[in-house]
């Protein structure tokens, strides 16, 4: 006789059909949200022609960063142009745009917490261990269970992917803040709310710029994966020089990718350093 084999699966499967059938609206809700606000930052990126949007965003670049990033602007948005990318290159924008920015908002309020309690950062770090070892594909398996093929599966995937840099260097920068400007802020009788603004966050600003380009670059690798499940934009162009191989098509979304990767970069970096003020004390 064969030895009884322990499967997972077995006692996996009807939890996700009891999650599938008891929160399905809940998971349609979600899902109605996501493609209501991602359907509203393409439409208004693909309203305007090319050239006007990208004379208003090499103009915003100007005016938030510098002439370095209003010509890198010209010149990444060009390129998806030239390249014949432009609406895949609108999608991965906005898609990118909505899982930062809720990642963003995730794990700042996490890591804020995880540096003042020491239990919640014992509380998060295996979550976000398992979060950042497991690949970024399996990710999609679960996301696609839930919320069927498309471009909300791979928000949500993208968004477990890139919460863990975020809150790890979030935690990381508030916790090396010196503890005299703290006791400082404290000694003046500014509350705490004034020392995290005032104080704690020009100082760890450094720390947190570099969280926030990792958790950009990876969402913009997962939305390259997410193409696999229907999400659209550069990851399925990626996809479909891959599995036609047509290495123009390929190259030409990989560089594509490369250029939205950038622009986001300098751009955030730019005027996150253009607003930093120097801590009062």
């Amino acid at each position: 006789m064969n030895p009884v084999q322990f499967s997972p699966g077995t006692y996996l499967a009807p939890v996700v059909d009891w999650l599938n059938a008891s929160l399905h609206p809940l998971f349609m809700a979600i899902s109605a949200l996501i493609e209501a606000v991602l359907g509203g930052i393409e439409t208004a990126l693909l309203f305007p022609p090319p050239l006007v949007l990208i004379a208003v965003v090499v103009a915003l670049a100007f005016v938030l960063a510098n002439v370095g990033v209003a010509i890198l602007a010209a010149l990444a948005l060009g390129f998806c142009l030239v390249a014949n990318l432009w609406t895949a290159s609108m999608q991965t924008i906005a898609l990118v745009s909505v899982s930062v920015a809720i990642s963003v908002l995730i794990a700042f309020p996490l890591g804020i917490l995880a540096s003042r309690f020491k239990g919640v950062e014992a509380a998060v770090r295996p979550f976000l261990d398992m979060m950042q070892t497991v690949p970024p594909w399996v990710y999609l398996i679960p996301a696609v269970i839930f919320f069927s093929l498309g471009r909300v599966p791979a928000v949500i995937a993208t968004i477990v992917y890139g919460v863990p840099p975020m809150l790890r260097l979030t935690t990381l920068a508030l916790s090396q803040v010196p503890k005299e400007f703290l006791e400082l802020g404290q000694a003046i009788g500014a509350p705490p709310r004034s020392i995290l603004v005032k104080i704690e966050l020009p100082l760890a600003k450094p720390t947190l710029l570099v969280g926030l380009n990792q958790c950009i670059l990876l969402s913009l690798a997962m939305v390259v994966l997410a193409g696999m499940v229907g999400a659209g934009g550069l990851g399925a162009e990626v996809t479909r020089g891959l599995t036609r191989m047509e290495m123009g098509l390929g190259l030409r979304a990989g560089l594509a990718i490369v250029a939205v990767a950038l622009l986001f970069d300098r751009l955030t970096r730019g005027a996150l350093q253009r607003g930093q003020t120097a801590p009062r004390t």
